[in-house]
């Protein structure tokens, strides 16, 4: 019967080795991860042998192990290195997040840029960028900004400002008043403006009869008119057109600033014979009301003089749109 040295220890196998025994003797063998040289038991680098790990081996005593590089995890079967989805795993990005093969990349939502650790996402000041953005004034919001008007406008596309029509819309004039719309409000003008002793005869326009003595002295007719313009409206510039109604034969015409300009913003030039233009000559910024009396002089070959004033009231908006 075979005696089991190994089990007896009767073997004379080292400390480092195992005994394995055989059929009428045993044999001293090293373990796993070890190869003999000479009497000793040396570790087998595994990590200059097949298999070859994915990435990195490492070698420990009488074994080894593989290691990947960082974005990347062991495969089932500890050689291969597969991809780490660290956006599926555990989201790093504030807001938008991109796998890539070993990492990711962090994204931002439109209005928002990166923050310097590539991470987070910090808000873009969109009025800060450029001051043409918006007409009036920008407002800054966490992602996106607004555009505002100042009252009297509303915002049309986004950033432009544009004037509100309150005689369309509400307006506090009364029933004798018309409401007349300037660029940033509105104002209410008497439906009859004539003053004594002009009387009213059509909309807008007073005649001093011929049969009241006062009359002699005083301009024949007066027409109110309204106009708007916009404040700091580049100069110079043709604003209004005054022109005769009725023609007579053998008569000449000549027209005047009468009153209204004693600050020179004005400029009357004649362009025919029955007909002038008012020019802007000086910039004006509202809001402001200018009233501007325009003559026209006229005066036959009899000598005959007479003369008639189109009352012109310029409202200046606010602003410059």
């Amino acid at each position: 019967k075979d005696i089991d040295e190994c089990a007896t220890g009767t073997h004379n196998c080292r400390a480092d080795q195992v005994c394995v025994n055989l059929r009428g003797s045993f044999s001293c063998q090293c373990p796993p991860g070890y190869q003999k040289r000479g009497d000793q038991c040396v570790d087998v680098d595994e990590c200059t042998l097949p298999p070859y790990c994915h990435h990195r081996c490492v070698n420990t005593p009488g074994s080894y192990y593989c290691q990947c590089n960082a974005g990347f995890q062991l495969a089932s079967n500890n050689h291969t290195c597969v991809d780490i989805n660290e956006c599926d795993a555990n989201n790093p990005c504030a807001q938008q997040c991109y796998n890539i093969l070993g990492s990711f990349i962090c994204q931002c939502n439109p209005g928002f840029e990166l923050s310097s650790d590539r991470i987070n996402c910090e808000d873009i000041d969109e009025c800060r960028t450029s001051s043409y953005i918006c007409q009036y004034q920008c407002v800054n919001e966490p992602g996106k900004f607004s555009c505002v008007c100042p009252e009297g406008y509303q915002v049309v596309g986004g950033r432009t400002c544009h004037d509100i029509n309150e005689c369309e819309t509400t307006n506090e004039c009364r029933e004798d008043e018309i409401c007349w719309n300037y660029h940033g409000g509105f104002r209410c003008y008497p439906r009859n403006p004539c003053q004594e002793p002009y009387v009213l005869t059509s909309e807008n326009r007073c005649v001093c009869p011929v049969s009241n003595a006062i009359c002699r002295e005083l301009p024949y007719s007066v027409v109110y008119k309204y106009m708007s313009i916009r404040s700091d409206r580049t100069v110079p510039s043709d604003i209004f057109q005054i022109q005769a109604t009725t023609i007579y034969p053998n008569t000449i015409n000549t027209f005047r600033i009468k009153s209204g300009n004693e600050n020179g913003e004005f400029y009357l030039r004649q362009t025919s014979a029955v007909s002038a233009m008012l020019v802007l000559v000086k910039s004006l910024s509202g809001p402001r009301e200018h009233i501007v009396d325009l003559e026209m002089l006229t005066v036959n070959s009899l000598n005959y003089r007479t003369s008639s004033v189109l009352r012109l009231t310029i409202i200046v908006g606010p602003y410059a749109f």
